[in-house]
């Protein structure tokens, strides 16, 4: 594709906050993700018969999700198809530090739940839970050796996390696929929700979509079963192992995530791994093109 000099302050997603930092990795990512992407916007355009496309940009932590949706926004723009970057963040029911304690009252409650079904919970196993709540360790797969009560508590706290983390439980998919089916329309204006990391950070926006030809949603889940209406899905993906060496890498002093959050993680990736073979284009973290029976393959 033609080179274009970057503008110092890229056009990016509609979260409140939100901030990106556009390093060259992610230029040639973006760049090399531009043929392919031409190529199905053009079929896809082609086959509508309409002059309205929406691309999903979906993928774990830390594989650049908002900093490619950007720079395929722009790339397409200098294209003369102006783009409109949605970010997904703005529609879970909950802001973030309330959605972080729902989805550990999910987890541990259940858990508990999960011992007294099999007649395991006593007031012993209840303190020493306590104490592993209180350090964060009660998710830790390490300690169940130790404590074998701890496999059935987490066992049944995930199954539960389960039926919550990416579904309808805990975002709006529907009033998403409603902005889609919108676009789609031909809408000129849309109602847009943003949300921010506080109670009082909840407000909507009136924007102009009467120019806007590429509506681009960067969401880890913008590839979700509970979506409809996207038509060219792109996963950036990444492994477990990238996954955590990105995580720990940015983490001061290399410290890894709680054992928690890592399964928060692997609950999202396993999410992720389901919906790829929707995917029209799959890119790996350190920038390949995969069919998706190569990507099934470095992801056994």
């Amino acid at each position: 594709m033609a080179s274009y000099t970057l503008p110092e302050d890229i056009p990016h997603g509609d979260m409140p906050g939100d901030k990106i930092l556009i390093e060259n990795a992610h230029i040639e990512k973006a760049q090399k993700l531009m043929a392919p992407l031409v190529d199905n916007l053009i079929t896809t355009l082609e086959c509508k018969q309409s002059e309205r496309c929406v691309i999903s940009v979906c993928g774990g932590s830390g594989v650049g999700k908002s900093e490619t949706a950007s720079l395929l926004a722009w790339y397409l723009g200098q294209l003369g198809l102006p783009c409109y970057v949605l970010s997904g963040d703005n529609y879970p029911y909950r802001i973030p530090v309330h959605n972080d304690a729902e989805r550990m009252r999910i987890f541990r409650d259940n858990g508990i739940k999960g011992l007294f079904a099999h007649g395991v919970y006593t007031p012993e196993i209840g303190e020493t839970l306590h104490t592993l709540m209180l350090q964060d360790q009660d998710a830790a797969p390490s300690l169940c050796e130790q404590y074998p009560w701890l496999a059935l508590y987490q066992s049944t706290g995930r199954n539960a996390l389960k039926g919550y983390l990416g579904t309808s439980n805990e975002i709006d998919f529907t009033r998403v696929t409603d902005i889609i089916v919108q676009f789609q329309n031909g809408a000129k204006a849309i109602m847009l929700k943003r949300m921010g990391r506080e109670e009082a950070h909840l407000w909507y926006d009136l924007v102009d979509f009467s120019n806007i030809s590429v509506l681009i949603i960067e969401w880890t889940h913008s590839n979700s079963d509970f979506l409809s209406g996207v038509d060219i899905p792109i996963l950036l993906n990444s492994t477990p192992q990238e996954t955590l060496a990105h995580r720990r890498q940015r983490n001061r002093d290399g410290k890894i995530d709680s054992p928690f959050t890592t399964m928060v993680l692997e609950i999202e990736q396993a999410l992720l791994t389901v919906q790829a073979h929707k995917a029209k284009i799959i890119m790996s973290k350190d920038g390949q093109l995969l069919t998706y029976p190569e990507f099934c393959r470095i992801m056994k």
